[in-house]
């Protein structure tokens, strides 16, 4: 009963951090671009996080900051998770053919470090496109190959074989049959796909190549208010633990959402 209550607790709950940060700048307390106070300023009861270096509301731009960010990683995740279920499907129904393209194509990307593609992309793209794709080169292989290596396992259920023998077509026994089966296995694998894209548009942010001041951004504030840190600390915790925040939920509602779905196929 405990495992069950968690499983449902943990989506949930990452389902309202999204659509919190989604909706961040609408409940933002004060205007989070502009300033309010005496640089640094220590928290207090009007400013419960104090000041950031220009003297804006930390904790409006906290409310505010984790739109962009969350749009680029859901999105970045979203795309990985789609191709690579997609060619892992293909190649786990028909290893002979498509499998051994996916596999000469996956080791062919997986050499290439995310990260330093990212960089690079970065410098010629708009960092949010940079992350897509990058998550997507090096994330899509990975669930690719998981994905096909499941479908080996079950290719010879008997529900499969009796679609077959009704004379059901490939894509729709792909769809129809084998993605439910599957379903939990994705479902774990989402997360980790979001993990890593939300990992890269940090990064990126951090380094200078995603959204640039006065935007209100969680990575953006970590590296804008470092120089601070000894001044008011809060400055640079307030966008740090929503990300860890974020990056926990992800994993454990991922987890968690795998369990249910493999319990109800």
């Amino acid at each position: 009963m405990m495992r069950l209550r968690w499983d449902m607790v943990t989506p949930v709950a990452a389902l309202a951090v999204v659509a919190l940060a989604l909706l961040g700048r609408h409940l933002a307390p004060n205007d989070p671009e502009q300033p309010v106070a005496v640089p640094w300023s220590a928290p207090s009861t009007r400013l419960p996080l104090g000041a950031d270096a220009l003297g804006r509301d930390v904790l409006s731009r906290v409310v505010a900051g984790g739109a962009n960010l969350l749009g680029v990683a859901l999105t970045a995740a979203a795309a990985a998770l789609l191709i690579g279920v997609a060619f892992g499907l293909l190649a786990g129904w028909w290893p002979a053919r498509a499998g051994r393209v996916v596999r000469w194509l996956g080791d062919l990307l997986l050499a290439v470090p995310a990260l330093i593609l990212a960089l690079v992309l970065a410098v010629a793209l708009p960092g949010a496109t940079a992350v897509v794709v990058a998550s997507v080169v090096s994330g899509a292989p990975l669930t690719a190959r998981v994905v096909a290596g499941q479908c080996g396992t079950i290719r010879g259920s008997g529900y499969l074989h009796a679609a077959v023998e009704r004379g059901e077509r490939g894509p729709v026994i792909l769809v129809r049959e084998l993605l439910p089966a599957l379903s939990g296995l994705v479902a774990a694998d989402a997360g980790l796909r979001l993990i890593t894209a939300l990992q890269l548009a940090t990064t990126l942010a951090v380094l200078g190549f995603g959204p640039q001041p006065p935007d209100a951004d969680w990575a953006l504030m970590l590296s804008e208010n470092l120089p601070g840190v000894a001044l008011n600390p809060a400055a640079l915790l307030a966008p740090a633990v929503p990300l860890a925040l974020c990056a926990l939920l992800f994993a454990a509602a991922a987890r968690a959402a795998g369990r249910r779905l493999e319990g109800v196929a």
